[in-house]
């Protein structure tokens, strides 16, 4: 609403997301309140040459949000994203550009795609906005907002007005209450997301030290603080894959923690790594090591409730949190498989 693309004549946005794209993974962090967003630049053209504008509308946002200079307008952002039934879309929450920890090298960012038997490589945008803690828009607000009295209005929400004048985030949080994830949400969900797994298993599922090697890389993307890590000599590994650091603080001041690994490349759709490959990681773990399991599969259910009400340090990459991390990480399946060829 109102005309594009500069943020003195904008009212009102729209972003709509179906979730559902490979290429252009939109994805809604419900327990952090942060919505990653890719722009509209999905094919061969210049980073700003979009039908819509909306890549420009994106840059005006994201350089509003880092002015120095207060302004007394700013476009309303609303969230609408897919419910997977036909063309039907649900209302997310109101949102900002930004976050609280995000500065403006971190939270819009030109990524580079390619496209097409030629490969050609182009640029679109990544951003991150906050949703926020508003769970109902008053519809006399929104008629307020298109009459272009969106600050004025007596309906506006106080959270967004506190944005708008000191750049203050107030996230919907939504800590996550069932620690234990079933089979179900430790595997994909849809086709392409099955096809990525089943990749990284048909190639390495007669190859396990291959894996492993893979397993660390995943690991690395999944934990971007990984400092070394080396695989260990499969007949003295001693129930650990690999071993190494991972680094906490910055500079000088940063300490390393030490983890070991553990790699089960299992068929997605067969069994799930047990108590007893659980137990063999955790008895290999030294005074003040933690653990990382990562596996194609999913952790069965009793290991996980012992894993959870023990409190054992161990992370779990399980098949969807490769699949996500590949994904945001390394991009279509293409990419994917021209990493994996180049480990």
């Amino acid at each position: 609403m109102g005309k594009r693309p500069s943020i003195d004549t904008l009212k009102l946005l729209a972003l709509i997301t179906n979730f559902n794209d490979p290429d252009w993974p939109d994805h809604l962090d419900t327990e952090s309140g942060l919505f990653t967003y890719y722009g509209d630049n999905k094919t061969a053209r210049g980073i700003h040459d979009t039908l819509r504008q909306g890549n420009q509308i994106l840059r005006n946002l994201f350089d509003a949000r880092h002015s120095p200079v207060s302004l007394d307008h700013f476009p309303v952002v609303l969230l609408f994203g897919g419910s997977g039934q036909y063309r039907d879309m649900r209302f997310l929450g109101l949102a900002v550009p930004g976050a609280q920890n995000l500065g403006p090298d971190d939270d819009l960012v030109a990524i580079w795609r390619s496209k097409g038997p030629d490969n050609f490589r182009f640029q679109n945008y990544k951003s991150i906005f906050t949703i926020l803690d508003v769970p109902v828009i008053s519809r006399k607000w929104l008629n307020d907002v298109k009459a272009g009295n969106a600050v004025s209005s007596s309906h506006a929400p106080r959270l967004w007005l506190e944005w708008v004048s000191g750049r203050r985030y107030s996230p919907l949080y939504a800590p996550h209450s069932i620690d234990i994830r079933n089979k179900e949400q430790q595997l994909p969900k849809t086709a392409e997301d099955y096809n990525i797994l089943s990749l990284l298993h048909e190639k390495y599922q007669d190859n396990p030290i291959g894996f492993e090697a893979a397993a660390v890389e995943i690991s690395r993307l999944f934990m971007p603080d990984i400092g070394h890590c080396e695989i260990t000599r499969p007949w003295r590994d001693g129930g650990r894959d690999a071993v190494g650091a991972y680094r906490i603080g910055l500079g000088r001041s940063a300490i390393e923690v030490e983890f070991a690994l553990e790699a089960k490349c299992y068929a997605p759709n067969g069994k799930g790594v047990g108590v007893r490959e659980l137990s063999r990681l955790l008895s290999r773990l030294r005074h003040r090591q933690f653990g990382v399991l990562v596996t194609t599969s999913y952790l069965a259910t009793q290991a996980y409730r012992e894993l959870k009400e023990d409190q054992h340090p161990v992370v779990i990459i399980s098949g969807i949190d490769i699949v996500t991390t590949l994904k945001k990480r390394v991009g279509s399946l293409d990419q994917i498989k021209r990493w994996l060829e180049s480990l």
